[in-house]
């Protein structure tokens, strides 16, 4: 199965969702090298707040690249270049906030990236991204809204993970 990639679905709806975030999506020519790519090409690559991808560049990519900047508290990402790190737990919360914002893309939509997300050969526990997304993500989601990346009722903020002192610390 082929998955979605940024020249079918075009590159200013992914523009214009990144943007929402203070994400700039940067396009390099067909067969270029994408700079800061961490899995190497076509996947997308990420450095600060910029998201590089081309043309044969899964959606995906982007998406999960996008997310982890989203996700990632401010200092590191202002020395972000190529690995986003994090742990276990971010990493799960970056899953589900890219599935979340599939759905505002055009023609893409949750139920279309997860079978791209199992194509590519991502891996959960449940064996398939929509049985993790459905029966085992509650700790992604209480990460995301812990970081005010989801409102209480599970909709995205439209926000970033900004600093936030630790639960008892006064200044």
């Amino acid at each position: 199965m082929s998955v979605l990639t940024v020249a079918v679905t075009t590159a200013k709806p992914l523009e214009t969702l990144l943007g929402r975030y203070g994400l700039d999506l940067v396009t390099v020519p067909d067969k270029a090298p994408i700079p800061a790519s961490y899995w190497g090409e076509p996947e997308a690559g990420v450095s600060g707040c910029k998201v590089y991808a081309r043309g044969d560049t899964p959606v995906h990519s982007v998406l999960h690249e996008a997310c982890h900047v989203i996700c990632m508290d401010p200092e590191r990402r202002s020395r972000l270049e190529r690995d986003a790190g994090g742990d276990d737990l971010e990493e799960a919360a970056v899953c589900y906030l890219q599935l979340l914002l599939a759905d505002e893309l055009p023609g893409v939509g949750r139920k279309r990236l997860m079978r791209d997300m199992d194509a590519w050969g991502y891996s959960f526990r449940l064996g398939s991204t929509q049985a993790w997304f459905e029966n085992d993500a509650d700790d992604a989601r209480r990460w995301l809204r812990q970081h005010d990346l989801l409102d209480a009722s599970g909709a995205v903020t439209n926000g970033r993970r900004e600093f936030r002192e630790p639960v008892g610390k006064t200044r």
